[in-house]
């Protein structure tokens, strides 16, 4: 497995897990597919910010790939980012998620700009959570019935890692 920074070729890719997520899973809570163009504009904002988007690469083929941007548009919030981590199902349980938020944590961690990862995950996502709370997130709050997917009310739980950067 290759974990790389992801460049435009990739986001057809990217944007097949993104839509495969939102159509049947609570993993993204949104319930219209995008387009390309879409991904388009997400990636350019990212990379404009200076932010990773990352892939994970097996045998030449988009894995899965991961991503962290801003908590909350606040100036407040700028030493805090949510972290977003996707695996294509063919390549689930092959250690994609671990090694994809491992590298997202040191990049946060090497880029001198991040005190706080959060992770905002639906609370029926226990592989989330466990993969989360093996890096060292811990539960910071639940919020009962704030999403609506699928016919039914979604709990989310908030998790948190703080990193050994403090604020300006």
């Amino acid at each position: 497995m290759l974990i790389r920074d992801a460049d435009k070729a990739d986001l057809a890719a990217v944007l097949v897990i993104h839509n495969t997520n939102i159509a049947e899973s609570t993993a993204i809570w949104d319930t219209d597919e995008v387009d390309l163009d879409d991904r388009l504009t997400w990636f350019a904002d990212r990379t404009a910010a200076g932010l990773p988007v990352l892939i994970a690469e097996i045998d030449g083929e988009v894995a899965g790939y991961a991503s962290y941007g801003a908590w909350r548009p606040k100036s407040g919030y700028r030493f805090t980012v949510e972290n977003s981590v996707y695996v294509d199902d063919r390549f689930q349980r092959r250690g994609v998620a671990t090694a994809l938020l491992a590298e997202l944590i040191a990049r946060a961690t090497a880029s001198h700009r991040v005190h706080v990862m959060v992770a905002a995950i639906e609370s029926g996502n226990t592989g989330s959570i466990a993969l989360h709370q093996r890096f060292g997130f811990r539960t910071v709050g639940e919020l009962p019935e704030v999403g609506h997917k699928f016919g039914r009310w979604m709990d989310l739980t908030l998790m948190q890692l703080t990193l050994p950067l403090g604020g300006e």
